[in-house]
C-alpha cells in the first residue's frame, strides 16, 4: 500500500486499527476520531467504496481481505455502491468537532455524504461543461491575424540620429 501517517504505532497495529475503523465507518456511517486518523481513514474508505462500485468477484475478494465482517461487506457492495453509483470519488467528509480533554488532541467526525441525518448537507455535483469541438490550428492562426493591428513601418531604423 502507499505511505500512511505513522500515528505512533507499528505497521501491523496501524493496519489493524485502520481495518477496524473503516469497518466501523461502513457499519455506522459516522464515527468520531482524531483528525489525523480521520484523514487516513478517508483514503481507505473511499477505496473500499470504489471496490464496492466495481462489483466484480475480484473486487469483492479484495474488500473482504480488508474489512471485517460479512455484514459490512454486504453493505459495501449493495447499499453504498448503489448510493454512490453516479459520484466519482469524495464519498466521505471530515468535520472537526472539539479538542479532547485528556490530551488536547483535535477530534473530528468522519461520515459518508448523501445519507440521512448527516451533519452538513453535501454540495450538488458540479455540472460538466459542454464538450467543444477541437479547433483547427490553421483557422485559429487566421483569426489571430484578422484581429492583429497592422504593422507600422518606420522610415528610420533603430540607431542614432545624424
Amino acid at each position: 500500500m502507499t505511505k500512511f501517517r505513522k500515528l505512533g504505532r507499528t505497521a501491523a497495529h496501524r493496519m489493524s486499527m485502520f481495518r477496524t475503523m473503516v469497518s466501523q465507518l461502513v457499519k455506522h456511517e459516522r464515527i468520531e476520531t482524531t483528525v489525523a486518523k480521520a484523514k487516513e481513514i478517508r483514503r481507505l474508505a473511499d477505496q473500499m467504496v470504489t471496490l464496492g462500485k466495481e462489483g466484480t468477484l475480484a473486487a469483492s475478494r479484495r474488500a473482504a481481505a480488508f474489512v471485517r465482517g460479512d455484514d459490512v461487506l454486504h453493505k459495501l457492495f449493495t447499499e453504498l455502491a448503489y448510493r454512490y453509483k453516479d459520484r466519482q470519488g469524495g464519498y466521505t467528509r471530515v468535520l472537526r468537532t472539539r479538542i479532547r480533554v485528556g490530551d488536547a488532541a483535535p477530534m473530528a467526525y468522519i461520515e459518508f455524504i448523501d445519507r440521512e441525518n448527516e451533519l452538513r448537507e453535501s454540495k450538488p455535483p458540479n455540472p460538466q461543461p459542454p464538450e467543444r469541438p477541437p479547433l483547427d490550428p490553421w483557422a485559429k492562426s487566421a483569426l489571430r491575424r484578422q484581429w492583429a493591428p497592422p504593422k507600422e513601418e518606420s522610415e528610420s531604423t533603430s540607431g542614432g540620429t545624424k
